[in-house]
């Protein structure tokens, strides 16, 4: 049994990696990572024989091409992604090359070489200014070219079964934090941005009054779930919220972040940008679906990744180099 994880070396890919090779039962016999590595690192990697790092992009038609013809996957997990909704709005061409545009490459090999079961991380974001809790009947309207993307392979997704029998399992997450986290991306993550800038001792940038309302997800609750999916046989053809049900204030994760860094409670405000004002999702789907779904309490993982990100080098924020609209751009976002 051979696996394909694009986005393997990132966050929440190397965390699926794990995942599956704790499954002992399941016979895997080889995972194949696929990352460029310009968000994830190798050293997010298991030293497991059964996985190899093949570096590159989903962009890459040929080399995708290459890796389907010698070990013809018979599951593939699809995180690959530039995952920054509010930054996908100035990089248009570049969230579509890569989030749609390539997902369309993983779907065709998927067909052309018999792949039995696709399994996309798409993105709450679909479902744009829909009103919380969200469930997955909730018509998807998505707001931002991010979400878009996303939607767009799952409709993708829906039409590749029906005409070429590829099985899939979408999963929409949101706001998942944890270990292994690129704390440098000033763009994405509050979580590991307000970590980052406190151990710099700079204040946690918030955008607006802070009043937004998110549920944050613990990496560890998500990852061996997504792991799980193609083998749970009412999942097939079904998308999933999955994530965490205690929703909060971005002011009240600041002060939780605080905490568990073991830092003062330093803040800056900056104009509201173009964003949802409240988003969390209803899991019932999911609880139905999978067994002993874990929630780990917000306050309990933030500690987990605080230690973590104490151990870890963590460079500054980085600025994103390929900015296509300067327009209405965040001032602090700017290089």
């Amino acid at each position: 049994m051979n696996i394909l994880v694009t986005g393997g070396a990132g966050f929440i890919g190397s965390h699926v990696v794990d995942a599956l090779l704790q499954m002992e039962s399941r016979s895997i016999e080889r995972v194949i990572v696929l990352d460029d590595l310009s968000g994830g690192i190798r050293r997010n990697l298991t030293n497991d024989p059964r996985v190899s790092l093949a570096i590159g992009s989903v962009t890459d038609e040929a080399l995708i091409d290459r890796l389907f013809c010698e070990y013809r996957f018979r599951f593939v997990y699809h995180l690959a992604a530039y995952a920054a909704e509010g930054l996908s709005h100035f990089i248009r061409k570049f969230n579509y090359t890569n989030n749609l545009l390539g997902s369309v490459n993983l779907i065709n090999a998927s067909v052309n070489y018999g792949t039995e079961c696709f399994i996309f991380t798409s993105s709450v974001a679909v479902y744009g200014n829909g009103d919380s809790p969200l469930l997955e009947t909730t018509t998807p309207v998505p707001v931002d070219p991010y979400g878009i993307a996303k939607y767009a392979i799952e409709l993708d997704l829906a039409t590749a079964r029906k005409l070429f029998g590829l099985d899939f399992v979408i999963f929409r997450p949101h706001n998942v934090y944890g270990e292994r986290q690129n704390l440098a991306d000033k763009y994405r993550n509050v979580a590991g941005i307000f970590m980052n800038r406190l151990l710099h001792d700079l204040p946690m940038p918030i955008f607006g009054d802070g009043n937004q309302v998110r549920a944050f997800s613990y990496v560890g609750d998500v990852a061996p779930v997504i792991a799980a999916a193609p083998w749970v046989s009412d999942a097939r053809g079904e998308s999933f919220n999955l994530g965490s049900d205690n929703a909060c204030t971005v002011n009240e994760l600041a002060g939780m972040v605080a905490d568990a860094i073991g830092k003062p409670d330093l803040r800056e405000y900056h104009p509201a940008r173009h964003e949802v004002r409240v988003a969390f999702c209803d899991h019932q789907k999911a609880q139905r679906t999978f067994l002993n779904l874990q929630n780990t309490l917000l306050l309990d993982g933030l500690k987990h990744m605080a230690n973590w990100a104490k151990t870890t080098e963590i460079t500054p924020s980085q600025t994103f180099e390929f900015i296509e609209i300067e327009r209405n751009l965040p001032e602090s976002w700017k290089s």
